[in-house]
């Protein structure tokens, strides 16, 4: 799976922008993150004013965390593993749930250097995208070390945010709750 480069100074940007729309829209973001461990909240407070669209982060690394801050089904872990999109969808719809919000990112993979195995190696990432009551999610196949296989998921599942928002246009209503 292609995916774009990862430097610093692009995270901030699209943060940035990413705030912006989220405030156009009059929304607030939450987060669920297993493998990135509070990444994707760190980069969205990084940016000044970003509590005027930025509610929570749920950092859920065991799967008890998952169960119990999120929801997430025990048996939905059991049957598919912690790293799946069952999982990541729950993670995301949990997320907005929880914090009461229209729209949250969720993230769960195998950061290495071990942990991987033949069907989930270390690298794959599943990210999940809760908006405006409908959930989507996609898994990534990342390459390098634990902290650059972390640094691409949190900007994929940012990026990913951004455009699935700017794909909705110019909404301001915050729609359904989860």
């Amino acid at each position: 799976m292609p995916h774009n480069p990862n430097p610093p100074q692009d995270l901030s940007a699209l943060v940035t922008t990413l705030g912006q729309q989220l405030q156009q829209r009059r929304w607030m973001l939450a987060s669920a993150e297993s493998c990135t461990g509070g990444l994707i909240a760190a980069a969205c407070t990084d940016i000044a004013g970003s509590s005027r669209w930025f509610e929570r982060g749920f950092v859920t690394y065991s799967n008890a965390a998952k169960t119990q801050l999120l929801g997430v089904p025990a048996e939905l872990i059991a049957t598919h593993g912690a790293v799946s999109e069952p999982v990541v969808r729950a993670m995301a719809h949990g997320a907005a749930l929880h914090a009461q919000v229209p729209i949250a990112v969720a993230s769960t993979g195998i950061a290495g250097p071990d942990g991987g195995s033949p069907d989930k190696p270390v690298g794959t990432v599943w990210l999940g995208w809760w908006v405006d009551g409908v959930v989507r999610s996609q898994c990534f196949h990342f390459d390098g070390p634990r902290s650059s296989v972390r640094a691409q998921a949190v900007y994929q599942a940012l990026w990913q945010l951004e455009k699935i928002i700017a794909a909705q246009g110019a909404k301001t209503d915050p729609g359904q709750r989860p």
